[in-house]
């Protein structure tokens, strides 16, 4: 594939999913230190699933996968690469209907509405929860439109002036207004690495999504830029709901209250960061954790 065609391909994706450097893993058996801060007692279910299998083709990718997911925290997925976690992020969105060959059964409810539900409209779905993918792919326009793209689809702005509001209010939740206000009309493509993902952060955020869904955010961003986009995730859980998958586990550490292990795709375990990291129930978490495998 050309490059050309992946940034269009990639742009593509991200469309319809708002349409009408990596850390050090651990290694040895110290545990990796906590530094997030803590999920609040009695944290409220914003993302229920039950019993979800999801099948490409004849072949299943995920087995029975139940988990309750908090609302305005933030849920880490980690496990090896292959084990599961994407398919399953994508599943709280309902990318996985971009495939044909893909096929999702049980329950997954948002607000304990079905989001399989024949009478879900999809679009706002797409727009009530936002996603990132683990490259920055901002679209080929300019900054102000790559934030305005999706508010004027959905029909949440009228004049110019709601839409210069919802942008600078985006770009300022995302941490990025005072780098990019002079040059709103320039291309979201020329901005760094870590600019570009909080430019596509922004452009989530400016749906008014309730729950923010991110893959790999950081896989792709060196470590001055990825401890920036942590910092915002940290900041933006105060008001959204945020899933992330990650191959650091010292970042899932450093930003997630709740952690979910998945292994060959089944859920092994789950439950708040601290406890999975320093006193694993599962045998299969503790070898991933302390580098025996992964």
């Amino acid at each position: 594939m050309t490059a050309t065609a992946a940034t269009a391909a990639a742009s593509a994706a991200t469309a319809a999913a708002i349409a009408p450097a990596p850390q050090p893993e651990s290694s040895g058996d110290a545990p990796i230190r906590t530094v997030r801060s803590p999920m609040p007692n009695r944290a409220r279910t914003k993302i229920e699933t039950k019993g979800v299998d999801v099948f490409y083709g004849q072949k299943q990718a995920i087995f029975d996968v139940s988990l309750d997911i908090p609302e305005k925290a933030v849920t880490a997925f980690i496990g090896p690469s292959g084990c599961g976690k994407s398919t399953f992020l994508r599943c709280i969105n309902r990318m996985n209907d971009t495939i044909d060959i893909a096929r999702v059964t049980g329950r997954i409810a948002i607000d304990e509405r079905d989001i399989y539900d024949p009478d879900l409209d999809v679009v706002e779905l797409r727009a009530r929860v936002g996603m990132v993918f683990q490259k920055p792919n901002p679209f080929p326009k300019s900054i102000f439109e790559n934030i305005a793209y999706g508010p004027r689809i959905h029909g949440l702005a009228r004049s110019k002036t709601d839409f210069e509001e919802i942008v600078e209010g985006s770009l300022r939740r995302a941490g990025l207004f005072e780098e990019v206000k002079d040059r709103l009309q320039e291309p979201g493509t020329g901005l760094s690495g870590g600019q570009q993902q909080r430019l596509c952060i922004a452009r989530a955020i400016a749906v008014n999504p309730d729950v923010i869904l991110m893959d790999e955010p950081c896989s792709a961003l060196d470590p001055i830029a990825t401890a920036r986009v942590e910092e915002l995730i940290d900041e933006l859980r105060t008001n959204y709901t945020i899933v992330m998958v990650t191959h650091s586990m010292q970042q899932a550490a450093r930003v997630s209250q709740k952690t979910a292990f998945f292994h060959l795709g089944y859920l092994v375990e789950e439950g708040p960061t601290e406890g999975i990291f320093t006193s694993p129930r599962e045998k299969r978490t503790q070898d991933y954790i302390t580098g025996r495998f992964g």
